[in-house]
């Protein structure tokens, strides 16, 4: 079995793939107008809106997410949360190194998910 994907439900799905566009670098793949997706980051992104899983009936609620942390591995954490110019409403935690030893800059993406840039301690 092998990691495939996250898929993120949005109700803004134009809003959402705009954040992780500009967090990634990388313009999200658009096979429809409810759904996207960004490839080659070590597993797919997928950003859909509620019509893609409207046969599961409430099980899926867009931005109501408070358990999950996605997660990207940056070369450099400062310069990468310098790029974004981070929003102060997005800001969860500014770089910080964690007691682990990793470098980390937690923001909230526009649905206020937690978003990790984080790098890990050079040996």
């Amino acid at each position: 079995m092998s990691f495939a994907s996250i898929r993120i439900i949005t109700d803004d799905v134009d809003r959402l793939v705009a954040f992780y566009e500009r967090v990634t670098g990388q313009t999200a793949t658009r096979p429809a107008p409810v759904f996207a997706q960004f490839d080659g980051l070590g597993a797919t992104l997928a950003i859909a809106s509620p019509a893609t899983v409207a046969m599961l009936g409430d099980a899926v609620i867009p931005a109501a997410n408070r358990s999950v942390i996605v997660e990207f591995e940056v070369e450099d954490v400062d310069a990468e949360f310098a790029r974004l110019a981070a929003d102060p409403s997005e800001i969860v935690l500014p770089p910080s190194t964690m007691p682990w030893g990793n470098r980390s800059a937690l923001l909230r993406d526009p649905d206020g998910n937690v978003v990790n840039l984080f790098s890990r301690p050079r040996a």
